[in-house]
């Protein structure tokens, strides 16, 4: 039995469910509270703001309850004192309160402060009648802003006058013509810096984003009203005539602020809903809103010529924006349709570059304190920015079914959602600083991408047709490099910048949501741990933990695996022996990581690597490693973990074998074992007649150049419905970067060749896999000849709807011209339908994996992250998450999900005939459990 002060040393959320028979009891004088029930001084105390009072106990035990409380999730065990007091508890509340205001703020004054910038800017303008020192995109729009500003208003009080006469006039009223002003401008030079090689963006789409934020801020503000309105006196009166007696037992006044607070904490979306009877904005209105919004801000914005131009005719203003038509074609060069288009002015472009995306505004930045814990569809994770749980891809039927079901049906689901948004992230300012210097002295280091383009080749001199072709070629080919260069350093600019925000915090969260499959993700979408390489290394657990033994093998095997190169499917031995061949190495890499040798660079995943050289070398260089606290989170990955699901569902040895789901002396490597075959099979035809075998000379061409590389795409996503197209285009790639084939008609007919060798290589290694996609199609085929989706009940009670309908054009009349926006049609697309079900039956599978995983390792006190087959922890912690995962698969696939799926379909649509199930072996799946490299 726990006693009362061995408690205090446990972190709260390791605490086990006390019950009748284990109920701790106080002794020495600790008083054992629970704050909801026990003891309403301290629930006061907790939820409000009064000052300990001197009757209060001063040493506390925690009971049943405090759990509920959605701070509790933000305490790290260090701020738990060896004998905690009200004092110290009231304060650890107070420094929650004081983030979680930062945070509204956050969500609600994006734009206010954006807002108030250019009114102060504008000001000081004025004043000293010139320009301030600003980034050139900020000076752009200060410019604009004060003539867009007075368009909008115009128009505002035009359609107040007229707003009968259209169904959208009131809508662009809704906020300040000031802030639509400055969501306009910013929205659209977002959309367009990228954009490099043709600097223009589809109307529809800039006119649908700036809806977008339009809805989303309007939505907000509402919000803040309503709470300002409740704390009214008169709605402060009301709230008191309506108390009951058992509520009146409390002191009136602090019930009315117990009442307003818990208002401010209350569900954003559904006071919204409910109180305000917002309702969501139609793609139309959207559609309308932001191209007449679009279409003032052309009228509005211009931009002047530099002085030093000699020609005359240059200094007039001109349009900073333009709408244009532009022509989308088919690869046979065929026209296929003209869309209208926003289109920037080449003077824009000029001075524009990559550091301009860094003053984004970015609503959904991570969250300073816990997210919102989800209770439905639409109720969770951001306190006042929009939320849903699910992205349903504007699917009505995924909308429906996820409402029509039972909150209880999906809990599992919304907890391990939880579960995820509530791991403490922090930035790396070790390898914040190496980004930084890289960065600034022109990139082009550790994958990072050049600053500077391409030389664009000088024209030639001579007429001949044929080099003038090859010049036009490579000037094509040049400027595509540097159009796709130049989106690089806007994706790096504004994962940096998020990195600059976040980098003096203690602490950060990633809200997640689901896609309609059931995949989580962050609800931030630049600098996650989903991210590349770059946004890995940036990241790392808030919370540190000692490494212990296991997590000091852990981390160097960490490292290895980081370095990649083959190093990787080496056994955890050799993992080991690689790295201690490299110390030298690592303490280099992490003492000087610019200057020095940089072995780091030459990892597979460098900043990754870099991070995991300088835990490493500060682990060993302390006065115990075994002590070291670390921050590193370790991966464990699936060793092709789709096809893992399908040798789990078919139970065939053979299969299992292949994708590690046994014992083996080192991981077994599927892609080799692909490549191998279809190394034989090439050696085999290449020995043939040319004459007879026309294939023998493609075979020759290619024996040399089959490797795992080559094939490893194509194994990867053969689950997940790549058709024979999509591998002839993938291998063709991997041949092409190998520079070994220059004809193209060759390159062509040789990827042809290789990517028939492949999936036919993969039918041979894994027949039982392709049965049960085969199987699945099927399924999904009978199903679409009632124009019915396929829509499936996941392990963990998730509704799943596949989206896929032929869409329908809808013709919008806008101010500038027809906008024809698609939708869902009312017939659905038997093929997509058909082709889809197979890959995202499995990624519901290893969703339900992943989340039975978190909740899991949750409860066992680990900290959790999770990017779809690799999961993430602290390296002491690896072996408990190690042992769960393989537990986790385990009782997944204990369920009949095969014989399940059918009764389901069967329930849903009795008058169609189903095939029978697929065969299957008797693999015993329990020989996951000892497997080492199962995941690895």
């Amino acid at each position: 039995m726990a006693t009362p002060t061995s408690l205090l040393y446990t972190p709260l959320w390791h605490q086990p469910k006390s019950n009748a028979k284990t109920k701790p009891k106080p002794k020495n004088g600790t008083t054992l509270i629970n704050p909801r029930l026990l003891w309403p001084p301290l629930q006061s105390s907790l939820l409000l703001d009064p000052p300990p009072t001197k009757e209060a106990p001063q040493n506390l035990a925690f009971a049943d309850g405090i759990m509920d409380l959605p701070w509790i999730h933000w305490i790290s065990p260090n701020f738990i004192p060896a004998k905690p007091n009200l004092n110290s508890i009231v304060k650890v509340k107070e420094d929650y309160d004081s983030l979680r205001r930062r945070q509204i703020k956050a969500e609600t004054q994006a734009w206010e402060e954006a807002l108030e910038e250019y009114k102060e800017l504008e000001r000081i303008m004025l004043e000293k009648k010139l320009a301030p020192s600003l980034p050139y995109v900020k000076s752009l729009i200060l410019s604009w802003f004060e003539q867009l500003r007075e368009t909008i208003e115009r128009e505002q009080q035009v359609q107040m006058k007229k707003r009968r006469q259209n169904g959208w006039g009131h809508y662009i009223g809704v906020l300040p013509a000031d802030k639509m002003a400055v969501i306009v401008m910013t929205k659209a030079m977002e959309l367009l810096l990228p954009r490099r090689l043709d600097r223009s963006v589809p109307l529809v789409q800039v006119a649908l984003t700036v809806g977008d934020a339009i809805e989303q801020e309007a939505k907000v503000q509402a919000y803040l009203k309503n709470i300002k309105n409740s704390e009214s006196p008169e709605h402060e009166e009301e709230n008191k005539n309506s108390m009951t007696s058992r509520e009146e037992s409390l002191t009136r006044e602090k019930r009315v602020s117990a009442m307003i607070r818990a208002r401010k904490l209350g569900e954003v979306q559904k006071l919204i809903r409910d109180e305000l009877e917002v309702k969501p904005w139609s793609k139309k209105v959207k559609a309308q809103v932001g191209t007449k919004l679009v279409d003032l801000l052309i009228e509005s914005a211009h931009i002047q010529p530099a002085l030093e131009q000699e020609n005359d005719a240059s200094f007039v203003m001109r349009p900073a924006f333009r709408h244009s038509y532009r022509k989308a074609s088919k690869e046979d060069g065929k026209l296929r349709y003209r869309h209208g288009a926003l289109e920037l002015d080449p003077l824009v472009y000029q001075r524009l570059d990559c550091s301009s995306a860094r003053h984004a505004v970015i609503p959904y930045l991570p969250m300073l304190v816990p997210p919102k814990a989800w209770k439905g569809y639409n109720e969770g994770a951001y306190f006042c920015l929009p939320s849903y749980a699910m992205r349903t891809r504007g699917s009505k039927d995924q909308q429906n079914a996820l409402k029509a079901a039972p909150r209880k049906q999906f809990v599992k689901v919304l907890e391990a959602l939880d579960v995820l948004g509530r791991t403490k992230w922090r930035i790396n300012r070790r390898v914040l600083d190496v980004v930084e210097t890289i960065w600034s002295t022109g990139g082009n280091i550790a994958g990072l991408v050049n600053k500077q383009d391409i030389p664009l080749p000088e024209k030639p001199l001579t007429n001949d047709p044929e080099e003038i072709k090859r010049w036009k070629w490579a000037n094509r080919k040049a400027k595509k490099a540097n159009s796709e260069m130049h989106s690089l350093r806007c994706d790096t600019e504004l994962i940096l910048s998020v990195a600059r925000k976040m980098c003096h915090e203690e602490a950060f969260y990633y809200p997640h949501n689901l896609d309609f499959r059931g995949r989580a993700y962050p609800m931030h979408s630049h600098l996650t741990h989903l991210g590349s390489d770059l946004c890995r290394g940036l990241l790392e657990f808030s919370e540190g933990k000692p490494l212990g033994k296991s997590g000091l093998n852990w981390l160097k095997i960490h490292l290895a695996n980081l370095f990649g190169g083959g190093v990787q499917k080496l056994s955890y031995d050799m993992r080991l022996d690689f790295v201690e061949a490299h110390l030298r190495e690592v303490f280099d890499s992490a003492a000087n990581p610019i200057h020095g040798e940089r072995w780091w660079i030459k990892a597979e995943d460098p900043f990754q690597c870099l991070a995991a050289c300088i835990e490493l070398a500060g682990a060993l260089r302390s006065m115990s490693a075994h002590t070291f606290v670390s921050h590193l989170p370790i991966h464990q990955d699936g060793s092709c973990n789709g096809l893992q699901h399908y040798a789990a569902l078919g139970r065939y040895a053979p299969e299992a074998a292949a994708v590690n789901l046994v014992t083996g002396e080192k991981p077994a490597d599927v892609y080799s074992g692909v490549a191998a075959r279809v190394l034989d099979a090439i050696k085999a035809d290449s020995m043939k007649d040319p004459a007879i075998s026309p294939q023998a000379s493609l075979a020759k061409i290619l024996v040399n150049q089959v490797d795992r590389k080559l094939v490893k795409q194509t194994v990867m996503t053969s689950v997940y419905g790549v058709t024979y197209i999509g591998a002839r285009e993938q291998i063709k790639r991997r041949l092409r970067e190998k520079g070994l084939i220059d004809d193209d008609v060759v390159l062509y007919k040789a990827s042809c060749y290789a990517s028939k060798m492949t999936m036919n290589a993969l039918g041979e290694m894994f027949q039982a896999a392709r049965g049960i996609m085969s199987w699945l199609a099927t399924c999904a085929k009978v199903i679409t000849t009632e124009n019915e989706p396929v829509r499936w009940t996941t392990p963990l009670g998730l509704p799943v709807v596949q989206p896929y309908r032929i869409s329908k054009s809808i013709r919008i009349a806008t101010s500038l011209q027809q906008l024809s926006i698609k939708g869902d049609g009312d017939k659905v697309s038997k093929q997509k339908q058909r082709t889809a079900f197979p890959p995202n039956f499995v990624h519901s599978l290893d969703s339900s994996h992943m989340m039975m995983t978190a909740s899991a390792c949750q409860s066992a006190g680990l900290t959790f992250a999770g990017v779809h087959d690799s999961y993430w922890t602290h390296a002491c912690d690896v072996d408990t998450m190690n042992r769960i995962l393989r537990e986790k698969f385990v009782e997944l696939y204990d369920i009949p999900i095969l014989e399940n799926l059918l009764k389901e379909f069967e329930e849903s649509f009795p008058t169609l005939q189903f095939p029978p199930l697929p065969e299957r072996g008797d693999f015993d799946l329990r020989h996951v459990l000892s497997s080492p490299y199962f995941f690895n």
